[in-house]
């Protein structure tokens, strides 16, 4: 796996009208996807889902979304450490017309499905949001599209807000083999943004010969792929909260989020 990319620094995947262009292709795996769309004031794009089931979340502002003969409204937020957003899911082979009055940055979250579901507008106040974690591990946990919160084909997709100082995404922990009951197959990106300017590090390491192994510095607009192997932690610079978005998806028959933890690190407390 170490051929795969791992580490895109801000402007790395950038592609057409798109700050972060992630696809399969590009990432060397089967299903996940992330694009990141900036929009003017006034700007609006025509996006095609393919073969994929997508999630558009405001990253900052608000949108008017046409898809499937429904218009959606989108309020959006302010920033992505001002709270929870509303969201839209866009099916598969659909056109879907994205326009943004006052402009912002959106997140395109997708992956490959067989079934197409409809379209559906994902309100805020129903989002659960989970304080996870205690101490310089606690973290919130917002399960926008967890495996068990919203209906998808494949697509399971999360956000973490880690407080300056702490860390997240520990214990290390990893879903690259497919275990009955146990653990499931799924590959994930990480997108992050770092409030204030700051910075963070993301740790991949192997699960298994020649798996993924990377320790990244990452700031706004970053992103690090997991096709396999422990990951975490993900350490926040003191003073400066840290975003990522989470995207995952696998080939496993049942939509679920089945994760084993690193034997090495200790799990009361911190998960």
């Amino acid at each position: 796996m170490t051929d795969q990319l791992l580490y895109v620094p801000r402007g790395g995947a950038a592609r057409g009208p798109y700050a972060v262009d992630i696809d399969p292709g590009r990432a060397g795996w089967a299903h996940c996807s992330l694009r990141v769309l900036d929009l003017e004031p006034g700007g609006s794009h025509l996006f095609p889902s393919g073969d994929g089931e997508w999630i558009l979340l405001p990253l900052t502002g608000g949108c008017t979304v046409q898809v499937d003969g429904e218009i959606i409204e989108l309020l959006g937020r302010d920033s992505v450490f001002s709270g929870v957003t509303d969201f839209a899911y866009l099916p598969r082979d659909a056109h879907t017309q994205i326009a943004s009055g006052a402009g912002g940055r959106f997140a395109l979250a997708g992956a490959k499905c067989e079934r197409r579901l409809p379209a559906r507008y994902g309100p805020a106040p129903e989002v659960p949001v989970e304080a996870r974690g205690s101490g310089n591990c606690a973290r919130e946990v917002r399960n926008f599209a967890a495996a068990d919160t919203f209906a998808c084909d494949r697509l399971i997709a999360v956000e973490v807000i880690t407080p300056g100082g702490n860390w997240s995404s520990y214990p290390p922990h990893k879903h690259d083999e497919h275990v009955p009951g146990e653990e499931a197959e799924l590959e994930e990106i990480y997108y992050f943004e770092i409030e204030g300017g700051g910075l963070g590090y993301q740790r991949v390491s192997p699960s298994r010969p020649g798996g993924a192994d990377v320790l990244a510095e990452v700031r706004s607009g970053d992103a690090v792929l997991v096709p396999d192997g422990w990951h975490g932690p993900s350490v926040a610079q003191p003073g400066h909260p840290m975003y990522y978005l989470n995207v995952m998806a696998g080939p496993g028959e049942k939509r679920e989020w089945k994760i084993r933890f690193h034997p090495g690190h200790r799990t009361e407390g911190y998960r």
